[in-house]
């Protein structure tokens, strides 16, 4: 017996004990149709599937059980059964009473003792009476929660017993993520949007393995998080948007709110406050900022380039401190985006000066720096994170400063890119990104001279220029960053076009039980809704 299959009989063992407890199930043995669990459409591809070709019984008499002392263990069990509920309109029972220990069980057991590939490496091992969710960590645990939402068939099989049953295929589903950071960025800074269309992208971009979400807070356009200690930047910063709509802003109870929100779907919000160039928000409201000698005015248009900050005046860095200090606060995760792209009034020397004052004042509240790949021309620390976007040169001179890299170059990986000539919404000024373009390239080998463990991950960023509502940016992020969620979730192996595009055409019951307004891209043969169509067929 190989190392894997002892494990497997180890956990299986432990959970015999608890289920051969008790009296007879009053449940007559169901016979469960074969399945395959090598075909059932995941999203992200996991790392290994074996099937075992039969079905795990969810119904009404499915238990859900997890170590009574692991408190984050039952917050994400507590999640799955709500979740069960909204696919399928059962509502799993967690307390175990004598008529009920041989029922099937859903089980979480957190095992901290083996080498994981990392820390959120999962393991489900699926029979036809339990279902054994292995993990080391609460997050890793939240991510094969996912596969099991995936796996639940859409619809009940009502032939098998005298009550629904959704059959779940057996097997077992070794995985783990090949990049540690997988985000999305939303700008909310050149269109605003709401703390609720905020938590529907979060709760998508959960279900599909993302665990980062990057908020461009500020641009020329608007300036969208509250600084107690700078009021004027939102009230007259966040006043407006491109094209003249009204703006908006978070307050930072707002802010913690998403980020609650998020943290509960075990992902991480970074911010971003972009600087010194796309400050004219910013320094409409507190003149004093302003690097260029022109006076500021509030901006509505989509030209960039033409801001800076006063790079070389203390009072600028004072103001900096505070807004680094009053975000950092109410920010756990680790990292705080600087920005510092597209700086072209900012003269070079300038520039270089000012992206090291502010990596200290970022060091000073214990955060990670991150900024765009111009950054890497200061002295940056190692420990600073170039983002890649348009400069391989930037990309290489990171790695020779030791410095790790998160891939998001525009002509692959910006979701506001067109789909074509024909798209609504979006700009091509860095490419046309079909669905099959976002998808056939590989982050392992796309800049040559980035080893492998100097990427830190992928991200996917979409810029709101042309986009004004939830619908237009559903638009634009899907199916497109579904992809991305298996670039850098799945090992380069397990990535192939084909057998994804089948995958991606299955994903329009999810997309349409969350109400996404996706672009039906002909280059998918979506399948048809299965929900939908069993309540046409009871109609």
């Amino acid at each position: 017996m190989n190392k894997m299959n002892k494990r497997i009989a180890k956990t299986i063992g432990v959970l015999s004990i608890i289920l051969s407890v008790g009296c007879e199930s009053p449940q007559k043995e169901i016979l469960m149709p074969e399945t395959d669990l090598k075909s059932e459409n995941l999203i992200p591809m996991p790392s290994s599937i074996v099937a075992a070709n039969s079905g795990f019984r969810l119904d009404q008499y499915t238990r859900i059980e997890t170590s009574p002392d692991n408190a984050s263990l039952q917050e994400v069990a507590s999640y799955l059964s709500d979740k069960i509920t909204e696919k399928t309109g059962l509502r799993l029972d967690s307390n175990i009473n004598e008529s009920q220990k041989n029922d099937a069980v859903i089980y979480f057991r957190q095992n901290t003792d083996k080498s994981w590939p990392n820390d959120e490496a999962y393991i489900l091992s699926i029979k036809k009476d339990s279902l054994i969710l292995e993990a080391p960590t609460a997050k890793a645990a939240f991510r094969g929660v996912q596969t099991i939402r995936q796996l639940i068939p859409e619809v009940s099989n009502d032939s098998l017993a005298e009550h629904s049953i959704w059959p779940i295929s057996t097997g077992i589903i070794e995985d783990h993520p090949n990049f540690e950071y997988r985000g999305s960025m939303l700008d909310v800074a050149r269109h605003f949007f709401s703390v609720e269309d905020v938590k529907k992208y979060i709760d998508i971009l959960a279900y599909y393995k993302i665990n980062v979400l990057h908020l461009h807070l500020t641009d020329d356009q608007g300036w969208r998080i509250e600084i107690k200690s700078w009021p004027k930047l939102t009230e007259i910063g966040g006043s407006t948007e491109v094209g003249g709509g009204a703006g908006g802003f978070y307050t930072q109870e707002d802010y913690k709110e998403i980020v609650a929100y998020a943290a509960v779907r075990h992902m991480m919000i970074v911010p971003e406050i972009d600087m010194p160039g796309h400050t004219n928000a910013a320094s409409v409201s507190y003149p004093f900022l302003d690097g260029t000698g022109k006076t500021p005015k509030l901006y509505q248009g989509r030209h960039v380039g033409f801001s800076t900050f006063d790079t070389r005046k203390d009072t600028v860095y004072s103001f900096i401190d505070d807004v680094v200090r009053e975000i950092s606060a109410i920010t756990p995760g680790p990292y705080f985006h600087i920005g510092g792209d597209e700086s072209h009034v900012t003269k070079k020397g300038d520039y270089n000066y000012f992206v090291n004052k502010v990596e200290k004042i970022v060091q000073k509240y214990e955060k990670i720096m991150i900024g765009w790949d111009e950054i890497v021309t200061a002295e940056v620390d190692s420990e600073s994170i170039a983002q890649f976007w348009a400069d391989e040169s930037n990309a290489t001179t990171a790695i020779e400063k030791g410095m790790k890299v998160i891939l998001s170059p525009a002509k692959k990986a910006y979701l506001d890119m067109q789909y074509d000539t024909l798209s609504p919404y979006g700009l091509h000024w860095a490419a046309y990104i079909p669905v099959d373009t976002a998808y056939v390239w590989n982050p392992e080998t796309y800049v040559p001279q980035i080893p492998k463990d100097m990427i830190l991950g992928v991200e996917a960023p979409l810029w709101s220029e042309t986009i004004s509502n939830i619908e237009e940016l559903e638009y634009l992020a899907f199916p497109r960053v579904i992809g991305y969620s298996e670039l850098s979730w799945s090992l380069e192996e397990n990535r192939d076009w084909e057998n994804f595009r089948v995958r991606l055409a299955n994903q329009t019951p999810f997309l349409d039980m969350m109400n996404v307004k996706y672009y039906a891209s002909p280059r998918i043969d979506w399948v048809k809704n299965k929900r939908a169509y069993k309540e046409i067929l009871k109609d």
